[in-house]
C-alpha cells in the first residue's frame, strides 16, 4: 500500500514536470486586421488631398503605398 502511493506521488510529479514544458514555446503572434479596401483608402486619401491637406508629392507617396500593399 505504502510503495504504491509512493509510486503515484513519483508518476504525478514527472507529469507535472512533463506538462510544464508544454507553455508555448514563448512565440510572439502579430495580427493584423484591415477593415477598409484598396478603394476605400485611394478615395480617402484623393479628399485629403483635394482638401489641400497633402501636397502633390505626399499624396503621390502615398498613393504608390497603397498600390503596392494591394499587389
Amino acid at each position: 500500500m505504502k510503495q504504491s502511493s509512493i509510486l503515484l506521488a513519483i508518476t504525478l510529479a514527472f507529469s507535472l514536470l512533463a506538462l510544464q514544458g508544454c507553455g508555448g514555446g514563448g512565440a510572439k503572434v502579430n495580427s493584423t486586421v484591415t477593415t477598409t479596401t484598396m478603394g476605400q483608402e485611394l478615395q480617402d486619401l484623393e479628399t485629403t488631398y483635394n482638401k489641400g491637406l497633402l501636397t502633390e508629392e505626399e499624396y503621390k507617396k502615398a498613393r504608390k503605398a497603397i498600390l503596392k500593399r494591394y499587389k
